[in-house]
Order: structure tokens, then sequence, then C-alpha cells
């Protein structure tokens, strides 16, 4: 038997979550089932009961998976099971990491494994900000050492009210879509997208959202209680050496912080640091160096982020030379690749992105089966991050959860750009290789891909910039810094990595991460302040490159006509198993595709030149053409019968040319006047009005013989 623990959090609005333990999954260190309407997901936790030798650094594993049977569905595939992490998941799983990875303490080095999973599913409650709930809640009643509880919430507006866990519905009519998770006291990780909102609007979201994940963490300490996890495992992974700290930082801080202080650029700086390092090392026996590597390069990183830290909070001068609000030399280019539909080169200091925009058809856009949305993506982003990008000496060994967070990051700052309907007719793919990399990749990104979107012709709806907002603070003194477009190694060593988007008129996305507890609502109004100014002076440089789309696409562009036609002429227009829509395409070199869209069909027809496009519209507009009687077509014979000749007037559409409509004079043998193929001209001259069929006549273009002349009497 169980004994199952529970506890309910009350939203306030008639909804209420559950959390339960001790019913599911007790071999875990931790287990708990989260529901929400008919909505449940499993986390479990494990920790390893030591360290491995040699981890200096917190080894967790986060992995969240949907089961297709959550909605009663098969997977797709040949093997109809699920297969690697989609995409969603893969966002999901990064979203939990980063919220619990800060949380851990500093010493504890055993490897930790968090998983989530989606086993009941109500399409309408979306399971994302309940996973990171899940996932700390089983922490909670564990004994693994973590300095939680924390929350996730999704927080949404429509019509001007804010939303806690909005529904999937509400959250398509949503202005701001931010997923927000903290703890009871501080604000850990943000990650969204809004409809150009302003800075205090995405701050009054971020706060409610605070107030709600207050909530959920109290509801978890009760629950600790319950199951009485107050008291968390003992462990040991850190041997220290507190003289061989107090050596280190005495030979090396004053050195570091000359280097710091050098304005040199990544590969020289990182050089000089290296060497200060091994000229430490050198002072020790040999068999220090080796009993000791692991406590020397925990010390010296230790030593090297006190230097750069407190040299720009004394002398307000950055790594590279700079002021904390000024923004790296900027360089850029379109048109760079002259067979690609749209490129652009976009160089912010030592980040470089280089972006490609490919227009394709309908058949070129996403397909997604996923367990929670099934449908198709018109516009995708792919962002690549190869190791020769920092100078990296190793092989690119498949795509990392990072490349794709940061390309959804930069796929949420451009999306609501992207003209819809009839305004674009092409599916979009955008690509951003990063070819050199110092900082905010992500945001070069953005502003390649808005550069790139210009010079392909797409009439984006306005020009979007990006930036990466740092800071450096000191809680004890009560300094603190907020730094523009920051380093990479400013990442690192900092406490925030806060990357903003947005146009002229407010953000389109943002992701923040927070490594500093008590970070106040003070900081991130001056950071989104600073960072309003940093992407106003970005976008000012992009606007200098390009200011606007190109007025036409460019000649090897694939064109794409779209026409409109009565629903009933979607089945004549595809034909008897495809028959007709094969040989358009077939004839004409095109592709085409038919929506049925609001009662009515969608022909989208996409050709490699006008010549093309050109001959399928008009095979199409004569298939869709309703027959007038009364009217002339020039018409092939396709057959020949004993009583007459079938006519195609149009395409897929054959009449009756009955062998008394021939001629005036009369035919003994159709053969004798017409054959298979020969073209004629022929006038409808009744449509039958219960079975459609056509009725032509040649003789009525002909004309008529003389009557023969009298005899004279």
């Amino acid at each position: 038997m169980y004994k199952a623990f529970k506890k309910i959090i009350d939203l306030g609005d008639g909804r209420t979550i559950e959390i339960e333990t001790g019913k599911l999954a007790k071999q875990a260190d931790g287990s708990v089932v989260v529901k929400m309407g008919n909505t449940m997901l499993l986390a479990a936790v494990t920790a390893a009961k030591d360290a491995k030798p040699d981890v200096d650094f917190m080894p967790l594993s986060v992995e969240y998976k949907e089961k297709y049977a959550s909605t009663g569905r098969f997977p797709g595939g040949f093997l109809k099971r699920e297969g690697r992490p989609s995409d969603s998941e893969i966002l999901v799983c990064r979203l939990i990491d980063r919220a619990l990875r800060p949380l851990f303490p500093d010493d504890y080095h055993a490897e930790v494994f968090v998983t989530v999973q989606l086993i009941s599913a109500d399409r309408d409650i979306l399971p994302e900000p309940l996973a990171g709930l899940a996932a700390s809640a089983a922490l909670a009643v564990s004994d693994i050492p973590f300095h939680g509880p924390i929350s996730e919430v999704r927080i949404g507006r429509v019509d001007g009210k804010f939303i806690v866990n909005p529904t999937a519905t509400q959250n398509k009519l949503s202005d701001i879509d931010l997923t927000v998770a903290a703890t009871m006291d501080n604000i850990l990780m943000v990650e969204g997208e809004m409809k150009e909102v302003s800075e205090d609007d995405m701050l009054e979201a971020i706060k409610i959202a605070h107030e709600a994940i207050k909530i959920h963490c109290q509801a978890q300490i009760e629950l600790t209680e319950l199951v009485g996890k107050q008291v968390k495992r003992t462990y040991s992974h850190e041997v220290n050496d507190e003289p061989l700290k107090v050596a280190i930082h005495k030979f090396c801080y004053d050195k570091i912080y000359a280097i710091c202080k050098g304005s040199s650029a990544k590969h020289e700086r990182s050089d000089a640091f290296g060497l200060v390092k091994e000229e430490y090392i050198l002072t020790l026996s040999e068999e220090e160096r080796t009993a000791k590597k692991s406590l020397i390069d925990r010390y010296y990183h230790q030593v090297e982020k006190d230097a750069m830290r407190n040299m720009i909070l004394d002398d307000k001068i950055r790594l590279d030379g700079r002021k904390t609000d000024q923004i790296r030399p900027i360089w850029s280019e379109v048109d760079y690749l002259p067979a690609a539909h749209g490129s652009a080169i976009f160089t912010r200091g030592e980040t470089q992105s280089l972006t490609t925009v490919t227009l394709g058809t309908k058949l070129d856009e996403k397909v997604i089966d996923e367990v929670l949305n099934k449908g198709t993506e018109k516009f995708v982003l792919h962002y690549n991050f190869p190791p020769f990008s920092t100078g990296d000496a190793k092989a690119s060994r498949g795509l990392s959860r990072r490349e794709i967070g940061h390309g959804n990051l930069a796929f949420r700052a451009l999306k609501n750009m992207i003209p819809q309907g009839v305004d674009n007719p092409y599916a979009i793919r955008i690509v951003s290789d990063i070819l050199e990399s110092n900082g905010s990749s992500s945001m070069a990104t953005v502003c390649a891909g808005t550069l790139a979107l210009m010079d392909a012709g797409v009439k984006i709806k306005k020009p979007v910039s990006g930036i990466a907002m740092g800071l450096i603070s000191d809680t004890a003194t009560g300094r603190w810094a907020v730094l523009s477009d920051i380093l990479g190694d400013e990442d690192h060593l900092g406490d925030m990595d806060f990357k903003v988007t947005g146009t002229k008129d407010g953000i389109t996305a943002t992701q923040m991460d927070i490594k500093v507890d008590g970070l106040s609502y003070e900081v991130m109004a001056k950071a989104l302040a600073q960072a309003k100014e940093g992407r106003m002076h970005i976008l000012g440089k992009i606007m200098e490159t390009m200011d606007k789309p190109r007025e036409e696409y460019k000649p090897h562009v694939p064109r794409i006509e779209v026409i409109s036609i009565p629903k009933e002429m979607i089945g004549p227009l595809i034909g008897p198993g495809g028959k007709v829509i094969q040989e358009i395409q077939r004839e004409t070199a095109t592709v085409i595709t038919i929506e049925e869209i609001e009662g009515r069909g969608k022909v989208s027809v996409f050709g490699e030149n006008k010549e093309a496009l050109a001959a399928a519209m008009r095979w199409i507009k004569g298939i869709v053409a309703v027959p007038e009687v009364g009217e002339i077509y020039k018409g092939k014979v396709k057959s020949i019968l004993a009583f007459g000749a079938f006519v195609e007037i149009m395409p897929g559409k054959d009449g009756l040319l009955h062998i008394s409509e021939i001629d005036h004079k009369k035919v003994n043998a159709v053969e004798d006047v017409l054959k298979e193929g020969q073209e004629i001209e022929v006038k409808l001259i009744e449509v039958d009005p219960k079975t459609g069929k056509l009725r032509l006549s040649r003789k009525a273009l002909l004309p008529k013989p003389e009557a023969p002349a009298k005899p004279a009497e």
C-alpha cells in the first residue's frame, strides 16, 4: 500500500493545481504528480550518492517528455513510439534547467537527474509552466540538497488584463507571452515574446507572475514538512586548501587585474590569463602540480572572476575598454551571397552572423506532429554555432540544446514582424551561421535576420534589433553596474544575462537568466532602460545598411501567384486521383498547392520563371471558368465515335459535337472531317440543366451554303 500526501494551490479564479506525492515512482529520491484540470505531469528526481572524482561543476540532467497516449494519439513514424525529443520538449527542458541549476549548493557535485513526463493532457491547459513546478516539488520531497523551492508560471495579457497560466485559447489572443521562474524571494529566469510592448508593461507582467509563484513555493514548503524531508542528505564533494587559495590570489590578482584593464581582444586576453596561471604553476613542485590541479583551476578561476568584477565596479571600465553603456563597433552588409534569395552579414565587435533567407512554397512549410501541436509552420529560423566560431579545435557533433534555444529566441523576436496572408505567399526559412562569437550571437542573429529578410524583399512590418545586457553586483557593498552588449567573459563571470529584442515601438522578445540573489526591480528597470538605448543605436546601424525591404524579389527568386476559386471547383482542378493537377505541374514545371479556407479554394502556383507561371495560370483559369452558352471556344478533338466527337473546350471540360452539327452538308463519317487531336472552333449551344453535359456545334460557325437556284419555269 502507499501513503499519499497532497497540497492544493488555489489560483483564485476557480482553478486549482494539485501536487501529490507518495503514490507513483516511489523508488526515485523524490517524485510528484502535478495536476491541473485533466493535465497531469509526473516528475521524478534521483541523485548519485557521491560525486565522481575531479568533478567541480553541477552535473544536472533535465529531461521533459510528452507522451502521445496523454491525448489518446499514436505517435507518427514507422515504429509508432516516442522518439528523440522535439524542439518544443527541448525548450521546456531548458526552462526547467535554467531555473533549477543556480539553486544547488556550489559545492554539491553529485549527478542529479530530473525527469518530467506529460502523462495526461487537456489540450487547452498548457503543460509547460507546470513542468518547473513539478520538478521543484519532486526535489522538495527528496533529500537532495537544493536551495529552493521554485516555480514557473506563464503570464499573458488579453484585452489589457493579465492572466496567470492562460489557456491555450487565451494565449493565442495575448499580446504578452512570458514564462517566469522564481523562488519565494528572487526572480531567476524570464523568457518569452511580446507584440511590441513597453518596458513598464513587461516589468508589470513579471511582478504579477512573481506574486503567483510565491503561493506555489509556500505550498511546496508545506508539502516538504508533511513528508518530513526538511533535512537533506549530507555530502562532502570538495576538499579545500586555504593556504593554496591565498597564495594563488596573492600571486595572480594584480597581474590579472592589469590584463583586464589592457582592453585586449578575446584570444589575446585569454592567452595572457593562461600565462599568468602557468607562471604560478611553475612555482610549485611536480608533485603539487599533479595533486592540486583541480584546486588550482578552481581558485584561479575565482581570482579571474574577482579581478574582472572589481575592475568594472571600481574603474567603470570593461575588458575591452568600453564604458558600461557603450556598444561595440558594428558593420553589416546585404546581398553578400548572390545566389541566395536574401543574405546579410552582421558583425558587432567579435561576434558575427552570416544569415540567409530562402523563400519556398507551402510544400516547404515545417510539418509539426507533436503531442499537443499538429499542423505546419510557415516561418522557421535555424541557428548554427560551429566550434570554429570561438576558435575551438574540435568537431561539430550534431545540434545542441543551446543552438535550439538561441534559435527559438531569435525566431520569437522576428515572427510577429513577418507579413501574413496575401502579403506573404512564401514559406520562409532563415539560417544564421555564427562565424565569430564573443557574446550575444543570438542577438546578432536577430539583426542579421532583419537585414536578410529585407534583402530578400520580404515586406516585414518593422525592423527588429536585439541586445544582451549584463550585471556586475556586490551585495556586500551595494554596488552594481549594468553592462550593455556584453562579452562572453562578462556573461560567464557576471550575474545576469538579459537579452531584449524589439522594434522602434516596443519589445518583441526577451530572455533573462539571473545568477545572483536579491536582484531588485530597480536594477531590472535600469537594465531595460539601458537596453532600449542600445537597441535604438543598433537599429540605427541596421537602417544605415538597409532601411526598408526591396521593392521586388530578386530575379532568381521563384514567383508565386495566388488565386481564389469556388469550393466546388477544387475537385475538378485536382482531378480523379490528382490526375489534372499533376498534369499541369508536369507540363508547366510548376508547383501547385490547394487549400480550402473559409468555404473557398486558395490556389498557390509556384514557378521558376514567369512563362511557366503564366502557362499554369491560364490552364487553371480555364478549368475553373464556367462555360457559357453562345460563347465560341477553340477546342481539341479528344475522341471520335460513330455519332460524333468529343471536343475539349476547356481543360477538363468536354462537349459533344454531334455528327449533325459538324457541317451544313451531310457527313457520312466523322473521320471524313475530323481527326483526333485536331483543333477546331465550336460554339456552345446548350448545357443540359440536369446533367450539365455540353452540346457543341461547328456548323453554327460555318457560312450557310447558298440555296440552290430555282429551275426556270
